[in-house]
């Protein structure tokens, strides 16, 4: 997943909500100093042998702040951050292997100057909107109770608080103070996790190393699924086609040899025969439909989904916003898992109502989100493979799928497949 693509996804918080998690982002800025500088004490005991049995524990210690603030960066944000490699120490090999193993570790060195400037920067940052806030609360809610017993001298920001005119003035900015700090927290967060990728995003090489990786992985299902997919063909053909027209050709061998000595049989096998032909033929056109609908070929993917909609006993509504025509493949992937999940929900969720939104976003990624309105719960981990299929047909394309089903529902399947746009829209709406 590309930090892009999960930025994209990503929505951000309300404005309380943002204060709320500056809040909490103050308070990790002040654990990471204390673990921080406990990290860099137990160096500086290395060469009298005392930091040996402590680093490894203080590292991981700062790996645990430091996937945290990832996490909170992508969850809130909808910015991502990749890890590094992971920190792993061996409880079985000795204290020097195991500072040698977290020495070595380059995510190490990465946490360790993110646990020195995030306090001075990141810390300081999601201070403004909390001072805001903060200082605009003295002024609108202090000020007013307190203002005759402070006497002279008591001003609030420029505004010297001697009357009870220049007290509401100062209440009025004071709800200005709390206004501007709390609507600015989304913007700060948003700041605040662009820094933390700075500095807590995996090396240039461990990105390479991890996409040569994925894209190894991806071509092996991509041959796996071709040859599921040539194994189901040939399933099809032999079961179906293949076994009507073999009785197809028996039948027609038989009325060859029945039309001179009874007529009245040969017409009966012949009868048979054009019926064994039509669902020969029927299985056919199931068959291609299977390998590539001739609607998706013809009028695009629309057009296609409008056709599953229309196929579904679920209230499915279409918002179709392509405006062209995807390369092949990638339309055909789209449909498929469309279909999957329509399949799904139509079997699982008990939903009465879906909507399909199609659209394409800045020119390079095909975004399809269908939501459900039925019980949820759905878990990719709980068994069934029609998620999982979905998640491997959509990495081939170095897609990725984000399920959102909590339980109760609604259910909100969103897939993402970086792809151009290979034609003008030539579907009907």
């Amino acid at each position: 997943m590309t930090q892009d693509t999960v930025q994209a996804a990503g929505a951000g918080p309300r404005p309380w909500a943002a204060v709320a998690r500056c809040q909490l982002l103050s308070l990790l800025a002040l654990a990471v100093a204390l673990v921080g500088g406990l990290v860099v004490a137990t160096l500086l005991f290395l060469p009298v042998g005392a930091g040996f049995p402590l680093l490894p524990p203080a590292a991981k210690a700062l790996r645990a702040l430091s996937d945290r603030g990832r996490r909170w960066a992508t969850g809130w944000t909808g910015i991502g951050i990749s890890p590094p490699d992971p920190l792993t120490v061996d409880r079985a090999a000795s204290h020097r292997t195991r500072v040698a193993g977290v020495l070595g570790n380059e995510g190490f060195w990465r946490d360790l100057a993110w646990a020195w400037l995030e306090p001075l920067t990141g810390g300081l940052l999601v201070a403004v909107p909390l001072a805001l806030v903060e200082y605009g609360a003295f002024g609108a809610l202090v000020q007013p109770l307190v203002w005759r017993r402070l006497g002279d001298g008591n001003w609030y920001a420029f505004i010297p608080v001697e009357s009870t005119a220049t007290m509401l003035a100062a209440l009025v900015l004071g709800l200005v103070f709390i206004a501007v700090g709390a609507y600015s927290a989304p913007a700060v967060l948003r700041l605040h996790a662009r820094w933390g990728r700075r500095l807590l995003s995996a090396p240039r090489t461990a990105e390479l190393t991890r996409r040569v990786e994925q894209l190894t992985d991806t071509r092996t299902e991509a041959l796996d699924i071709q040859a599921a997919e040539l194994r189901r063909i040939e399933r099809d053909l032999h079961d179906g086609a293949q076994a009507r027209l073999v009785a197809l050709g028996m039948a027609l061998d038989r009325a060859a040899r029945l039309i001179d000595s009874d007529p009245a049989a040969a017409r009966a096998l012949l009868a048979d025969g054009r019926q064994t032909s039509a669902r020969a033929l029927q299985d056919l056109r199931e068959l291609v439909r299977g390998i590539h609908p001739p609607v998706l070929a013809d009028r695009g993917l629309g057009d296609a989904v409008r056709s599953l909609a229309l196929d579904s006993f679920l209230d499915v509504h279409v918002d179709d916003r392509l405006p062209g025509r995807l390369p092949a493949p990638v339309e055909s992937a789209a449909y498929f898992a469309v279909n999957e999940l329509l399949a799904n929900a139509a079997k699982h969720s008990g939903a009465g109502c879906v909507s399909v939104l199609l659209e394409h976003r800045e020119g390079a990624l095909l975004r399809i989100a269908v939501a459900d309105d039925g019980r949820g719960g759905a878990d990719e981990s709980a068994g069934g493979t029609g998620l999982r299929g979905v998640r491997r047909r959509l990495g081939t394309f170095d897609g990725i799928l984000v399920l959102h089903s909590p339980q109760g529902g609604p259910t909100t399947v969103t897939m993402e497949i970086p792809c151009a746009l290979s034609s003008p829209k030539t579907s009907s709406c």
